[in-house]
C-alpha cells in the first residue's frame, strides 16, 4: 500500500506543482513585459512538461535509467497512441498540411535521432547539449514563424504555439487583476512559482521512489514501470488539455499539443537529463521501445496524410495500438 501511496502522492504533487510553477512564472513574465507569444513558446511550453523533466532527471540521478529514459520514450508513445487516440474519438482531428510537413516531420526526425543515439552512443553531456541547442533552434524558428503568420494574418500555427494554447484551453493565463501593487504581485507570483517548483521536486522524488519500490517488490523491470505507469502519469496534463480541446472542437490544438509535447520530451527532457546525469539507455528500450516510438511517429504521419484528418476509426486504431503495446510490455 505504501508503494502505491508514494506513486499517487508523487503524481498529484507533480501535477499541482507544475501548474503552480507555470502560473507563477507566467505572471512574473507578464509583469516584466515579456510578450505573450514568447511566454507561450517557452514558459508554458516547457513548464507543462515539468513533471516529465523532473521525474527523468531524478530517476537518472538515482541510477534508474529504465525509469528516466522509459519516461521519455513512454510519454512520446502515449502522446500519440493514447492521448491523440482519445482526442480523435471525441472529435476527429483536422490536420493542416503545413503543420504536418513541419512539426510532424520534426517529431519523426527527433525520434529517429534519439533512437540512433541510444543504439550507437549514450545520453552523455555532449548529446544533451546538442539536443538542447536543437530545441532552442526549433523555438527560434517557431517564434519567427508565428510572428510572420501574425503579420500576414495567416493560420497554421506551430506545435510549440499550440502546446501553449492547449494549456490555455484549461487555464486562462491572462493576468487581469491590477488591484495589487507591482511589487506585491511580483512577490506573490515569485512565491507561487517557487512553491510550485518545490512541489514538483518533492513529487518527482516520491514518484521515482515509488516506481523503484514497485519494480523491486513485484519483480518488474524498471523500464516497464517507466514506460507505462510513470510515463502515463506524468503525461496526465497533456491528456487533460488535449481532451478539453477536443470537446471544444479545437482539434488542431489537440494535435499541436501532442506534437509539441513530443518535441519538448525528446529534445528538452532528453537534453536536460543527459546534461544533469549522463546515462546509458537500457537494451530493452533500444531494441523494442525506441523502434515502437519511431513506428508510431510514422503511423501518425500516415494517418494524418490520408484526408488531412485523423478520424474516429484512426483514433480507435491508435488506442488499440496502445493497449497492445502495454500488453506486450507488461509481464505475464
Amino acid at each position: 500500500m505504501g508503494t502505491f501511496l508514494l506513486l499517487a502522492g508523487g503524481l498529484l504533487l507533480l501535477i499541482l506543482g507544475g501548474e503552480f510553477l507555470v502560473r507563477g512564472a507566467v505572471r512574473l513574465a507578464e509583469r516584466f513585459g515579456m510578450s505573450p507569444l514568447l511566454i507561450g513558446l517557452t514558459l508554458v511550453g516547457f513548464g507543462t512538461s515539468t513533471p516529465e523533466l523532473v521525474t527523468s532527471v531524478q530517476a537518472a540521478i538515482a541510477g534508474s535509467p529504465g525509469i528516466a529514459v522509459g519516461n521519455i520514450v513512454g510519454s512520446n508513445v502515449a502522446n500519440i497512441l493514447l492521448i491523440l487516440g482519445v482526442s480523435a474519438l471525441i472529435s476527429p482531428v483536422k490536420v493542416g498540411p503545413s503543420a504536418l510537413r513541419r512539426d510532424g516531420v520534426i517529431v519523426l526526425v527527433t525520434a529517429v535521432i534519439f533512437a540512433a543515439v541510444a543504439a550507437f552512443w549514450r545520453l552523455d553531456r555532449l548529446v544533451g547539449m546538442v539536443f538542447l541547442l536543437g530545441l532552442v533552434a526549433y523555438l527560434m524558428y517557431a517564434y519567427r514563424q508565428e510572428k510572420m503568420a501574425t503579420a500576414v494574418e495567416q493560420k497554421g500555427h506551430t506545435a510549440a504555439f499550440e502546446k501553449g494554447e492547449a494549456h490555455a484551453e484549461v487555464v486562462d493565463h491572462t493576468h487581469r487583476s491590477h488591484a495589487r501593487s507591482a511589487a506585491k504581485d511580483i512577490a506573490l507570483s515569485g512565491a507561487i512559482a517557487i512553491g510550485g517548483l518545490g512541489l514538483v521536486v518533492i513529487g518527482g522524488d516520491l514518484l521515482v521512489s515509488g516506481a523503484i519500490r514497485l519494480a523491486r517488490g513485484f519483480g518488474i523491470a524498471e523500464s516497464v514501470i517507466g514506460l507505462t505507469i510513470v510515463a502515463v502519469g506524468t503525461s496526465m496534463p497533456e491528456l487533460v488539455t488535449s481532451v478539453v480541446a477536443a470537446f471544444r472542437k479545437h482539434s488542431d490544438v489537440a494535435l499541436g499539443n501532442v506534437l509539441g509535447s513530443n518535441i519538448y520530451n525528446t529534445l528538452g527532457i532528453g537534453g536536460v537529463t543527459a546534461v544533469m546525469s549522463p546515462t546509458d539507455v537500457p537494451v530493452q528500450i533500444i531494441r523494442f521501445d525506441n523502434p515502437v516510438m519511431v513506428g508510431v511517429s510514422v503511423a501518425l504521419l500516415v494517418f494524418a496524410w490520408t484526408g488531412n484528418r485523423i478520424g474516429r476509426r484512426e483514433g480507435g486504431l491508435l488506442l488499440l495500438g496502445y493497449a497492445t503495446y502495454v500488453a506486450v510490455l507488461w509481464p505475464k
